[in-house]
């Protein structure tokens, strides 16, 4: 979003990724079928059943760019849905968890 590009964006990027994570088996169930064989937390995934985030950390459910740490904006990358997903699905799900849903 435009408010992660500007000036303070992380600290909205960061609000972004606590939501993922408090919807993380809502968004598994939806990310395409075969992610319990692909999430295994070996080769740069993280486990299906856990929710981290790092920066630079290509292991990961939620990867932050290096850059976007130092600029303290940018943007995210959200690494579990798999490439049968529907692309309408995994996006609309992650901007209304990230920016419509009030926990």
């Amino acid at each position: 979003t435009k408010s992660m590009r500007s000036d303070g964006g992380y600290e909205v990027i960061k609000k972004a990724i606590e939501k993922l994570g408090k919807r993380h088996k809502e968004h598994i169930a939806a990310y395409g079928e075969g992610n319990e064989r692909r999430l295994t937390g070996r080769h740069e995934t993280a486990d299906i059943n856990t929710f981290v985030w790092g920066v630079a950390n290509r292991g990961a459910s939620i990867r932050v760019g290096r850059e976007t740490e130092k600029n303290g904006k940018g943007y995210f990358e959200d690494r579990r849905p798999a490439s049968n997903m529907d692309p309408y699905v995994v996006t609309s799900m992650i901007a209304e968890t990230t920016i419509l849903w009030k926990p």
